[in-house]
């Protein structure tokens, strides 16, 4: 296996995916692990992922912004993404394992690492944990007038990434979204190729128990999520900007927190706010149930929120757009409610809050629908057939030949 990340601590909805899977998946297979840090400070963190892999080898990605990495994504016809990701060290490392050891498949997490995976007699399956370039596309259109010729730059770079990205598509053994909304879309551009769904899931064991009290003030929640990823960071601005206003003139004791990864990185200009609290999170369980309401104004789609599988687990309603619930199968003023504006937004926090108890009949919903279908174990039961179905599928074509 394959992926952008180590894939521990849990900081952010890539990390938790690939952990909870590799660790149900372990149960059945053996797994060798290869993952991209951003330094070897991030190493000690590979004893938490021994019990569940054979063997985790790690490579060092550097920072994003490097002149090498811009040379490259400037020269050859890869998008600055695989750019970033590309490593010939990995790529030796893979090819020097296949050689030497019995393996029956190669499982790669997210596109752009597919240009590292050497050529293989083995079956090839990437797993894609959103549409990118829709996100990149969708960062782009939002850029302001005056960067016109750097939209110009990033526009080709998008195109590149959705030629890169739907070549993979049809050109690995099997494909796989997480969702029916992704497989849809990707259905939409490669009619001819079948994909597979792996859903993401929620760990409910520490969510699920109840361990602390609501706040005795109302409290919104942005979060638990990793700022680095854009996608959180437009959401966050749309809701301290646009949303949070409006709520706050309504109901002025209300508090707001934007909590992950990262957040005091972009968000500390909000901690002279006595009502705005800016900070990592450490136990997600805490902010998780002791906020009343999550608010997410995603604007993006593509893939399905860790965070939304976490909140609902923990019986925290989610007020949410239609981008922001892709991938999760609710019924809207049941599970969660969805809006389409930014006044609505606020509208319908502004009503959840002054209703606690249909607040609390919301999140009942919620729970009892992650609890019931999405489930890591599920997921990796998916998984594993589908693995499974590939490395048969090899069998007997090797058969017959």
């Amino acid at each position: 296996m394959v992926t952008p990340y180590l894939p521990y601590p849990l900081h952010s909805g890539g990390q938790t995916r690939s952990y909870n899977l590799i660790k149900h998946l372990s149960k059945k297979h053996q797994i060798t692990l290869f993952s991209f840090v951003r330094d070897s400070k991030e190493n000690q963190h590979i004893k938490n992922l021994t019990p569940y892999c054979q063997k985790v080898v790690t490579f060092i990605r550097g920072k994003t912004w490097n002149p090498k990495k811009i040379l490259f994504a400037s020269l050859t016809p890869y998008p600055f993404l695989v750019a970033n990701y590309y490593s010939q060290q990995l790529k030796a490392t893979i090819k020097k394992e296949l050689k030497n050891n019995s393996y029956q498949l190669v499982h790669v997490e997210c596109f752009y690492l597919m240009p590292n995976i050497p050529k293989t007699s083995l079956p090839k399956i990437l797993v894609d944990q959103t549409i990118e370039y829709e996100v990149y596309r969708h960062y782009t259109q939002t850029l302001p007038w005056y960067l016109t010729p750097i939209k110009v730059f990033y526009y080709f770079d998008v195109l590149k990434i959705f030629l890169w990205e739907k070549h993979f598509w049809q050109t690995a053994d099997q494909a796989c979204a997480v969702s029916e909304d992704d497989r849809n879309l990707m259905k939409k551009h490669c009619p001819k190729t079948k994909f597979e769904i792996v859903k993401n899931g929620v760990s409910t064991n520490n969510l699920a128990r109840k361990r602390f009290k609501k706040n005795p003030w109302p409290t919104i929640l942005f979060g638990v999520a990793n700022f680095k990823w854009m996608q959180n960071r437009e959401g966050a601005n749309i809701l301290l900007k646009d949303v949070w206003p409006k709520i706050k003139k309504e109901l002025p004791e209300t508090r707001l927190w934007i909590i992950g990864r990262h957040a005091p990185d972009f968000y500390n200009q909000y901690a002279q706010d006595k009502n705005v609290t800016v900070k990592e999170a450490n136990d997600i369980a805490y902010f998780y149930q002791k906020a009343w309401v999550l608010v997410a104004p995603i604007k993006s789609g593509g893939g399905s929120r860790t965070k939304f599988f976490e909140a609902m687990a923990a019986k925290l309603p989610i007020v949410t757009t239609l981008k922001g619930i892709e991938g999760i199968k609710i019924k809207n003023n049941q599970e969660a409610i969805v809006v389409n504006t930014n006044q609505e937004l606020a509208q319908a926090t502004i009503s959840l809050i002054k209703s606690p108890e249909r607040a609390e009949k919301i999140g009942q919903h919620a729970q009892k629908l992650v609890i019931e279908k999405y489930s890591w174990k599920e997921s990796a039961k998916e998984l594993s057939r589908v693995y499974e179905q590939v490395v048969k599928k090899q069998q007997a074509a090797s058969s017959q030949q």
